[in-house]
């Protein structure tokens, strides 16, 4: 009998020979998932997925390219996967952005560079700026400069640059930082159950912080659920790819209209979260038009048209509506006041004197990000022009004085409806927004909490203290409430009573979460007599002479689980009879009904 190590040797031989046989035949087939917009449903473009025969071991593609590294074909394994994907897409006469897998070791490849050039892409009727390459983060590379080189030299030619699951891999954040891409795909674990995983929702919530200023867009992958892809939606994920929005076929499949419509109405539920604040006023509602020009205009040009427009500060440049670069004032007239500049520049096309890559934001852009992509530029470039491109066209500009007047304007507008003490949204805000809530069909929870004993605390510590404790109230809801992946309102309806609404019926965590904090900090607001001795001594409401514990919370709990409300003074009227059993109990709690 053969032993253990033979069966094993008899099994890679065939498996090799499986393989071989594969990759001579082409017995490739390639799958296509759509990539989709988080903000509108739009489609993004298609990632091309590769699988072996259907009833081999192969048809798992992890296991067909580790066989192709451990036997030295994987630049023929890709190469066949690359012409399968543009043969099958390129009947499309494709407008959109087709992903690639790529290995960074081909990438780098000379084969792959000789072999991946505009003339290949022709014979499919496909445009380099509709291809993506995907770099898997998983490979570590060791020599970054030289890989670096490589990514820009793509760049230059229009094709676009994809980091592929990140946060599963070696150097991540290095290489994101050296070669700039265009997107980052989330790995999928990171996104797994994101819906109830306050961690991992604050650290997707910082890579889109940091995407926001670097201007790299975010995709979602392994999206599985409709909560998932909600939280994800409320974080502001740019685009996302998964079972949820559609499995992986053979055919380049449509996107579900239901889905659509999923995804346009938790934007506008996330955009009723704010009243008049930069977070929902659009640039394309203070944009303005401005002269453009084209980049073969010479430098003799752009001179005469600065010098008939005084007040015109910067010159888009725009080649068959498609925006090239920007030229401002300031730079064009530095550029020329160098030695030999007038004689350098004065008649040659502005193109070269052009920034390639100035800041540009899409005509849907909130305010709050463009104040973001703004200030995180480059010193010098800080007060450029903002350039607005609706559907991939140049549209118009904004200045940062605009920007600036409008936000500001904004934010005082909503300032005035802030509690003064706590700064949280005020009786007429909280009632917007208990009226949306009540009028909508999703599930929610308000939270009803106030400070049982405050008025015996106010008098006895006086009112300075009574309003630092108010202030600590509010800091606790809000730094609980943010550890929870849930879409929540906090509002101040005055004196010690709060609200909280959260998109939820699974708030239990949150309420204990509220009072822990709470209770945990409370002693700070009492001498060291009171804290030993347990309580102060105040009059009641009969005026006589009592003894009263240190200050807790009472949260007092509503959903609509169960009923309904007609209006926010049904529901008044309804809560008011919960918090009076939750004030029943003489220590901090929740009551949840």
């Amino acid at each position: 009998m053969p032993n253990k190590h033979n069966s094993i040797l008899i099994r890679e031989k065939d498996m090799g020979e499986e393989f071989m046989d594969i990759l001579q035949k082409g017995d490739i087939r390639t799958v296509f998932q759509p990539l989709i917009s988080l903000k509108d449903g739009e489609l993004l473009g298609y990632e091309a997925l590769s699988r072996g025969p259907e009833k081999s071991v192969f048809k798992n593609p992890e296991k067909l390219f580790e066989f192709a590294r451990v036997l030295g074909k994987l630049w023929d394994l890709e190469l066949l996967c690359r012409i399968k994907a543009l043969d099958s897409i390129s009947g499309y006469n494709p407008s959109f952005n087709i992903f690639l897998n790529v290995d960074p070791h081909i990438i780098d490849d000379e084969k792959f560079r000789k072999g991946f050039t505009k003339d290949f892409l022709k014979e499919y009727n496909i445009n380099p700026d509709s291809i993506v390459f995907e770099i898997t983060e998983k490979n570590s590379v060791k020599d970054i400069a030289g890989f670096k080189k490589v990514i820009e030299n793509y760049k230059d030619q229009g094709y676009k640059i994809a980091i592929d699951d990140m946060g599963s891999g070696f150097s991540g954040l290095k290489l994101i930082t050296e070669i700039h891409p265009h997107f980052i795909k989330l790995d999928m674990n990171l996104i797994r159950d994101i819906d109830k995983d306050g961690l991992k929702y604050a650290l997707i919530k910082t890579f889109y912080d940091f995407c926001l200023v670097t201007d790299i867009k975010l995709i979602a992958e392994g999206i599985e659920t409709e909560n998932e892809m909600n939280a994800l939606i409320d974080i502001g994920i740019d685009y996302g790819q998964g079972y949820f929005i559609q499995r992986p076929l053979e055919f380049l499949p449509t996107i579900d209209k239901n889905l659509i419509n999923l995804i346009i109405a938790r934007n506008i539920k996330k955009k009723e979260l704010y009243i008049n604040k930069s977070a929902t006023v659009l640039v394309g509602d203070i944009y303005r038009k401005s002269m453009s020009i084209d980049p073969t205009c010479t430098g003799a040009g752009v001179l005469e048209i600065f010098n008939l427009n005084p007040t015109l500060l910067g010159l888009p440049v725009v080649d068959n509506r498609k925006l090239s670069g920007l030229i401002m004032k300031d730079k064009f007239f530095a550029k020329l006041g160098t030695q030999y500049g007038y004689a350098l520049y004065i008649n040659r096309p502005i193109s070269i004197l052009m920034d390639n890559r100035p800041l540009s934001v899409d005509y849907e852009t909130t305010l709050d990000i463009v104040s973001k992509k703004a200030v995180a530029r480059n010193e010098e470039a800080l007060y450029d022009y903002i350039i607005v491109t609706r559907d991939s066209e140049y549209f118009g500009i904004v200045t940062v004085k605009d920007l600036l007047e409008k936000t500001t304007e904004l934010e005082v507008n909503y300032a005035r409806h802030l509690n003064p003490l706590s700064g949280l949204p005020g009786n007429l805000l909280i009632e917007q927004k208990l009226s949306r809530f009540i009028t909508d069909t999703a599930s929610f929870t308000i939270l009803y909490i106030d400070i049982n004993d405050f008025k015996v605390y106010n008098d006895v510590y006086g009112f300075e203290n009574g309003d630092r404790l108010l202030q600590y109230l509010a800091s606790t809801l809000a730094g609980c409430a943010s550890k929870f992946p849930f879409r929540h309102f906090i509002g101040h309806i005055g004196g010690d009573d709060f609200i909280i609404i959260v998109e939820s019926y699974d708030v239990a965590e949150i309420c204990q979460s509220i009072i822990e904090t709470f209770d945990s900090g409370i002693s700070s607001f009492y001498s060291d007599n009171d804290i030993d001795r347990g309580y102060i001594i105040s009059k009641n409401r009969r005026g006589e002479e009592e003894k009263f514990g240190v200050v807790g919370l009472s949260i007092a709990g509503i959903t609509n689980k169960c009923r309904s409300f007609k209006d926010i003074y049904e529901l008044s009227e309804y809560s008011s009879k919960i918090k009076k059993r939750c004030k029943e109990k003489y220590c901090s709690c929740f009551l949840i009904e």
